[in-house]
């Protein structure tokens, strides 16, 4: 790459230019990735595209350039003072004749002529007299009749962008305008933002979706890649190797000016979604930064352009060299004669918002038809299927996108009954849609069920924004689809799934329903960092014991560390409600972290009891090895005053024999306490395998047990 070619740059060649300016000025000023280009760069003249320079004048003593006085008297240079002749004689200028506009100097310094000598005399006079009427806005300073307009020589960015729009003026043109409906875009950009806000973070624009649609367009149409090039005299439409779409970026200034670069994505029609999410991200925030190299600026072979974003409806941007085409989008706007309507009135009629695009193209080498269908294409691809079950995939989200379908009348179908069958479907086979599947196994497979479709219902997208009748769910009596749907996901289809239907109590059914469908409250910073301290001190015990102890049996509790906060929250919440105590029984795995993290048993006697040493003074050990063993210690709140006793039930035996050894325990504790039929103050807290649960009789057996009045505990957390 030639370092005194400008033309590889195209519109930022502005940016290269001042980088040069500051490179000279303060090298460490300018990125290290530029350094090497710039000591070889030759910046252009800044007349260059600015039409005829303007003819240069006598220079005086200091270099800048002024025009003669034209009355004889001395020209003032850019400090004010008259300039001198080698000698330190004024020197006194020919009177040329009198420009039709005056001429800027190369350094922008402003010269006036001195006024004739009658002009002050008379100046002079007149402020004698009384003034009678405020001087009008045509009146000069020096009492000119007419104001003198001023020039100013276009540099930089400015400059820059003059020389561009010349040359565009080369490339013969045309644009095709098409209308597109934005709600499938917006609708699904709202499900996606929403999962990436609990999940993993981040947040997709409808630039990002429009500028996918546009690369897989190129795909069926690569004419529209292409673009015009004389090659040895002769004319050529070269087709580059891949597609690299460009972003026109807005940057401010320190200044407070705002203007324009186009950085290149590069290689776009070989990315997944998520792979040109991350692209042009890392474009966009390197150029926010001023972290742009220069291969980040050349290269571009079609470009988006959104002035949407600040409320243009239309806009027919112009196309520079190097590039066939350039799309813009505008703001997506209802129709004009429905943005007078209230929420409510455009929800009931179906009108959604439209987004005009246009695609303005080099007409030598691509034709209307062909743009037309370019943008057709873009058209069926945002309210396509296929399109948004590729980008659900690839940001791993595990439910369906909204579907485009046509709205269905209301006189067809009873939509109030269709919106309680919904809910219904969803407290019935919630569970089936969770997200239970954190390592992504199944990447090509939405987790859904025909039931769980709103399609399935007789419902579409134009029904989101539309109020129902929903029979006091939620605590309401009319809902939008757009609100039940939200709760119902949140309550039975993220990461836990929940199915009590099966339940024949009624009550139980709805105190379970009641506490599902609830408003779940996020936990504070001190909360969350709380859980991510007993998160990593699980972990922490874990990885020392495997490292310290490599080989011994230990049944680990990797993979389930959640289990360490998860506890936590329960014992805290006895505490709060002041129970005396909480009993623990589980099986062998995970045992020796609860005994560090949950009970408080002291590090140093666990790791003795790894180490094989006995105690002097003892006078014989407990003849059983240290996942077997139960503890008890005291519990103290994070956040609140009380404490609580927690003791751990040891299990001799394996899995799930303990279940009601540990049921026997805690009536015997409750009997001693002694508090009335209802004083049940000590909580049992039983853990499962999940296969053991299922399989072993004793599990059932203790279920069995539960409401007979010689055994009953008033319930146990499992």
């Amino acid at each position: 790459m030639s370092s005194s070619s400008t033309s590889q740059f195209g519109q930022n060649q502005w940016l290269v230019d001042e980088m040069y300016q500051r490179f000279q000025d303060d090298p460490s000023s300018v990125d290290a990735s530029w350094h090497e280009f710039l000591k070889e760069y030759s910046p252009e003249s800044p007349d260059a595209g600015t039409g005829n320079a303007p003819a240069s004048s006598a220079a005086g003593l200091n270099g800048s350039s002024a025009p003669a006085s034209g009355n004889g008297a001395s020209t003032s240079s850019a400090n004010g003072q008259k300039a001198a002749s080698s000698n330190g004689s004024s020197a006194a200028a020919p009177t040329p004749p009198a420009p039709k506009k005056p001429a800027s100097s190369a350094n922008e310094t402003k010269v006036t002529s001195a006024p004739a000598a009658s002009k002050p005399a008379a100046a002079k006079s007149a402020a004698a007299k009384p003034v009678t009427k405020p001087s009008t806005a045509t009146e000069t300073k020096s009492g000119s009749d007419a104001a003198t307009p001023e020039s100013k020589v276009l540099r930089g960015a400015a400059a820059a962008v003059a020389k561009n729009m010349n040359a565009s003026l080369e490339i013969p043109t045309a644009t095709s305008v098409r209308a597109i409906p934005a709600k499938l875009m917006a609708d699904n950009r709202v499900v996606i933002n929403n999962h990436l806000a609990r999940t993993r973070g981040g947040k997709i624009s409808f630039t990002h979706l429009l500028g996918y649609a546009i690369v897989q367009a190129v795909k069926v149409f690569p004419n529209m890649n292409r673009h015009y090039a004389e090659i040895d005299g002769k004319p050529n439409v070269v087709t580059p190797a891949h597609t690299n779409l460009g972003l026109a970026i807005d940057l401010a200034g320190k200044d407070g000016n705002r203007s324009l670069v186009v950085a290149a994505i590069k290689n776009t029609d070989t990315q997944n979604f998520t792979q040109f999410y991350a692209a042009y991200e890392d474009i966009v925030r390197r150029a926010r930064e001023g972290k742009l190299g220069a291969e980040d600026f050349s290269g571009v072979t079609i470009s988006l352009t959104n002035p949407g974003g600040i409320g243009t409806v239309h806009s027919v941007p112009r196309l520079m060299k190097g590039q066939g085409a350039i799309i813009g989008a505008g703001a997506m706007e209802y129709p004009a004669e429905f943005q007078g309507s209230s929420d409510e009135k455009i929800a009931e009629m179906g009108v959604g918002k439209l987004m005009t695009l246009t695609s303005t193209y080099d007409h030598r080498i691509i034709q209307g038809a062909e743009s037309g269908d370019f943008l057709r294409t873009i058209h069926n691809l945002l309210i396509s299927d296929e399109f948004y079950d590729e980008i659900f995939h690839s940001l791993s989200i595990p439910y369906e996108p909204v579907r485009w379908r046509k709205d269905i009348p209301e006189g067809v179908i009873d939509k109030n009954t269709r919106v309680l069958e919904l809910i219904a479907a969803y407290r019935n086979r919630g569970h089936l849609m969770a997200d239970t599947d954190p390592l992504q196994f199944v990447k090509d497979k939405f987790k859904s069920h025909p039931d769980l479709d709103v399609i399935s219902h007789d419902l579409t997208l134009w029904d989101l924004d539309r109020e129902f009748k929903v029979g006091g769910f939620h605590g309401r009596d009319k809902m939008k689809l757009r609100d039940v749907l939200s709760v119902l996901r949140d309550a039975y289809c993220r990461h836990i799934g929940v199915e009590y239907t099966h339940i024949l109590e009624p009550e139980q059914q709805q105190w379970i329903q009641e506490r599902v469908e609830s408003h779940h409250i996020k936990p504070t910073v001190a909360q969350q960092k709380y859980i991510l301290s007993k998160l990593n001190a699980a972990e922490a015990f874990e990885t020392f014991l495997q490292t310290k102890y490599v080989g011994q049996k230990r049944f680990s509790l990797e993979g389930a560390e959640s289990v360490i906060p998860m506890m936590d929250s329960v014992i805290d919440q006895a505490a709060e409600h002041e129970l005396d105590e909480v009993v623990i029984a589980m099986p062998h795995r995970g045992r020796l972290n609860v005994l560090a993290n949950i009970v408080g048993k002291p590090y140093a006697k666990i790791f003795t009891e790894f180490e094989g040493n006995m105690n002097p003074a003892a006078a014989h050990g407990s003849g059983d090895v240290k996942y077997h063993l139960g503890a008890s210690g005291k519990y103290f709140q994070m956040f609140g005053d009380n404490e609580i006793e927690v003791s751990l039930t040891a299990n001799p035996s394996h899995l799930e024999a303990v279940d009601p050894v540990l049921e026997g325990l805690v009536r015997a504790k409750q009997d001693l306490l002694d508090k009335g039929d209802g004083g049940f103050t000590v909580l049992p807290l039983m853990l499962h395998g999940d296969a053991a649960f299922a399989g072993q009789g004793v599990v059932a057996e203790t279920l069995n047990l539960a409401l007979l009045r010689g055994y009953r505990t008033g319930g146990t957390v499992h």
